[in-house]
Formats: structure tokens, sequence, C-alpha cells
């Protein structure tokens, strides 16, 4: 079962997320995402547990409680269709003329 923690402290490391869902059963990864220009914690995570019901305690135990002093926010997670929008990107069009007749860019 994949499971995303949200709302994690910024101090809070791979290490940390691992021991926390390791209460409630096997744990096969744990990963803080981690924003690539700063080098720092975006707040969140993943867990992978290969046991549907030890993730699912983990999921109902862990969803509310304080960690570090913030409340956690697990859920199953979602694949990455199901979370809308599609290349993450700035959107809209080139469009527009640059002068000339040639809108090539």
């Amino acid at each position: 079962m994949d499971i995303y923690v949200g709302n994690l402290s910024y101090g809070v490391g791979d290490h940390d997320l691992r021991e926390l869902f390791e209460a409630h059963g096997t744990v096969e990864s744990a990963r803080v995402i981690i924003d690539r220009m700063s080098g720092k914690s975006k707040g969140f995570g993943f867990v992978q547990m290969p046991d549907h019901a030890q993730g699912s305690t983990a999921v109902e135990a862990l969803n509310g409680s304080d960690y570090m002093g913030r409340p956690l926010r697990v859920n199953e997670a979602r694949p990455k269709s199901e979370m809308g929008g599609g290349g993450g990107g700035r959107g809209g069009s080139r469009g527009g003329s640059r002068g000339g007749g040639d809108n090539r860019w």
C-alpha cells in the first residue's frame, strides 16, 4: 500500500518517517520529498507498506495525529493520473505575434 503523508515538519527525514510507520507494521520504503533547488523538505512524503491491512491501520492511527508539533495528513496515495493536471507546466499557448508575419519562436 502506498501512503501519502502531508504536513510534515521540515526537520523530518526519511529515517524519522520510517520509524513512525514501523510502529504499525513492515515498511518497504519511506521517503520525504526534497525540493531540487533548495535541497529542503517540501513537507510531505510517501511510505510504502507491503501489507494492505497494516497500511490501513497506520493510516487510521496516524491521520490527524501530532508529530513534531504538526497534525499529520495521512491517506492512501492516489496514482498520478488521478491527481489532476498533467504536465504541471505554466499552461497556455504561445499565441500572439512578434511583429512581421512569421510566428516561429
